[in-house]
């Protein structure tokens, strides 16, 4: 069997990566909001190792709820952003 075959990813981890990178991407650009440059490397810091550590998942449930996690925090992120006057909301779906 050829490498690029083994490494196809199936329809659900497909559209499971997908959305890993959307996440990732949205707590990105929420990091950017926060004034202190310190505590913005430091959460940019946190992202980076959080994400590396998750990186080999493969079971569909254990992903998931990584992913549930990670929205939580999103919304904590932006909540504590915008009460801070930092962040206006934005009122998208996550």
């Amino acid at each position: 069997m050829s490498r690029t075959l083994k490494s196809a990813l199936s329809l659900k981890q497909f559209m499971l990566r997908q959305e890993v990178l959307k996440l990732y991407k949205d707590i990105y650009r929420t990091i950017n909001n926060i004034p202190d440059e310190s505590s913005r490397k430091e959460m940019k810091k946190w992202l980076s190792d959080d994400f590396r550590k998750n990186k080999d998942l493969k079971d569909e449930i254990t992903i998931k709820m990584s992913i549930q996690v990670g929205m939580r925090s999103l919304k904590e992120l932006q909540n504590s952003l915008e009460l801070s006057g930092n962040i206006k909301n934005n009122n998208k779906k996550l």
